[in-house]
C-alpha cells in the first residue's frame, strides 16, 4: 500500500514538473540519439576551414587579420542555432510548411534582382543587411528546394508520370530562372543536381532522368552561348576545355590554384608557411579557392584527411537516408546528399583544374555566411531524421 502511494506521488510530481525540467530530459534523450560521427566530421571540417580562412586572409585584405574569421564564427553560431531549432521540431512538420518556405524563398530571389538588391563581382545576388552583413537567398534556395520537392514527391510516391514530372520541373524552374537572372550559373548547377538526385532516390524511371539530364545540359549550353552570362564568366567556364584562353590570362585564378596545391607536395609547407598563400597569389582564396590553402600548407596528407572527413559526412547522410522512418525523410537526405556531393566534387575539381570555375563554395570551409548557415540547416534536418528513425 505504501509502495502504491509513493508511486502515485512520484507520478504526480512528474506531471507537475517544471517545463524546464521536462525539457532537459527530452534534450538528454535527443542528444543520445544524434549521429555524433557525422557531427564530429562536420566540426572537424569547420575547424580546418577557420584555420585556412585565417591563413588565406591574414592581413592581406583588411587591416584586421581576424576580420573574416570573426564573421565566419558569427555565421557558424547562427548555423548551430539553426541546427538546434530544427532538432526541436519533428522534421515531418517541414513537409506541411514546405510550400510556404518555397514561396518565401522565391520572393527573396525576386527581391534580389530588383533595385533593392546588392551587386558585387558581376552578380546581383545579395540583400544588404545592417552592420555590413549580406544575405544570399540563392544559398537558402538549396535547402528550401529540397524540402519543397521532397514534400511533393512524397505525396505522389510511385505515381511520377510525365505530368507529375512536368509539375516538378515547373516548381524547380521558378527559382532556377530567378537565380539565373542574377546571374549565378554555379548555384543553378547545384539546384539541378538536387532535382535529379532527389528524383533518382524517388525511383523515377531511368529514361525520365536521362531526358531531364539532357535538358539540364542543354539549358547550361544555352546559358553559356546565348549571351546570358558576361564574357568573363563564359571564359571561366570554358577555359578547362579551351587551352587558347590560358594564353590570354583569363585562367589566372585556376592556374595559380593548381600551382598552389602542387607546392604543398606530400606533407605540405606547414601552417601559415605556404609561399603562394602568404603572398596572396590566389584571388578570393578564402572563399571559392579555400582548398588551395589546405593543399599547400597541409599537403597531400592533409588534403586526403579533408576528403576522408567529407566522405564520412556523405556516408552518414546516405546511411540516414536508408534508416529514415518514412519516405519523406529518405527523400530529404537524398537531396542533401546530392547537394553536398556535387558541391564538394565541383569545388575541389576547379581548384585542381579538372572542372570549370563556377563560384561554388566548399561546404563548411569556404568563407560565406549564407552558404555556411544553409549547410548547417541541411545537417540539422539530417540529424533530425536520424534521431527520429525509430519514432
Amino acid at each position: 500500500m505504501a509502495l502504491n502511494t509513493r508511486s502515485r506521488r512520484s507520478m504526480r510530481a512528474s506531471a507537475y514538473a517544471s517545463p524546464k525540467a521536462r525539457r532537459s530530459i527530452v534534450d538528454a534523450e535527443l542528444l543520445a540519439r544524434l549521429d555524433w560521427v557525422m557531427l564530429g566530421a562536420v566540426a572537424a571540417i569547420a575547424a580546418i576551414g577557420f584555420v585556412m580562412i585565417y591563413s588565406s586572409s591574414n592581413a592581406k585584405i583588411t587591416d584586421d587579420p581576424y576580420y573574416f574569421v570573426k564573421r565566419q564564427a558569427l555565421a557558424l553560431v547562427i548555423g548551430v542555432g539553426v541546427i538546434v531549432g530544427l532538432l526541436r521540431i519533428d522534421y515531418r512538420k517541414l513537409r506541411d510548411f514546405s510550400m510556404l518556405f518555397y514561396v518565401v524563398t522565391c520572393a527573396l530571389l525576386f527581391f534580389v534582382i530588383t533595385p533593392f538588391g546588392s551587386s558585387a563581382k558581376g552578380a546581383q545576388a545579395w540583400i544588404q543587411l545592417p552592420f555590413g552583413f549580406q544575405l544570399q537567398p540563392s544559398e537558402i534556395a538549396k535547402f528550401t528546394l529540397i524540402v519543397a520537392l521532397a514534400g511533393y514527391v512524397n505525396e505522389h510516391r510511385g505515381d511520377i508520370d510525365p505530368w507529375r514530372l512536368t509539375v516538378i520541373i515547373g516548381v524547380a524552374l521558378i527559382p532556377l530562372g530567378l537565380v539565373q537572372l542574377q546571374p549565378d550559373l554555379g548555384t543553378n548547377m547545384v539546384l539541378l543536381c538536387i532535382v535529379i538526385g532527389l528524383l533518382a532516390v524517388a525511383g523515377v524511371r531511368g529514361r525520365y532522368l536521362l531526358v531531364l539530364a539532357l535538358l539540364a545540359i542543354t539549358g547550361i549550353y544555352a546559358v553559356v552561348n546565348l549571351g546570358i552570362l558576361k564574357q568573363y564568366q563564359v571564359d571561366r567556364l570554358t577555359v578547362v576545355i579551351d587551352s587558347g584562353n590560358k594564353k590570354e590570362g583569363v585562367a589566372y585564378n585556376q592556374d595559380q590554384s593548381v600551382k598552389t596545391i602542387a607546392t604543398g607536395s606530400v606533407s605540405g609547407k606547414g601552417l601559415f608557411n605556404g609561399p603562394q598563400t602568404r603572398l596572396g597569389f590566389v584571388p578570393e582564396q578564402q572563399t571559392d579557392f579555400i582548398f588551395t590553402a589546405a593543399g599547400e600548407e597541409l599537403g597531400f596528407v592533409g588534403a586526403c584527411l579533408i576528403l576522408a572527413l567529407f566522405g564520412v559526412v556523405l556516408w552518414r547522410t546516405w546511411r540516414t537516408a536508408r534508416l529514415a522512418r518514412d519516405f519523406y525523410g529518405t527523400l530529404v537526405c537524398g537531396g542533401v546528399l546530392a547537394m553536398f556531393t556535387f558541391m564538394i566534387f565541383e569545388n575541389m575539381g576547379m581548384t585542381m583544374g579538372i572542372m570549370p570555375v563556377t563560384g561554388i563554395p566548399l561546404p563548411f570551409m569556404s568563407y560565406g555566411g549564407s552558404a555556411l548557415v544553409t549547410c548547417c540547416a541541411c545537417v540539422g534536418v539530417v540529424q533530425n531524421i536520424y534521431a527520429n528513425r525509430f519514432n
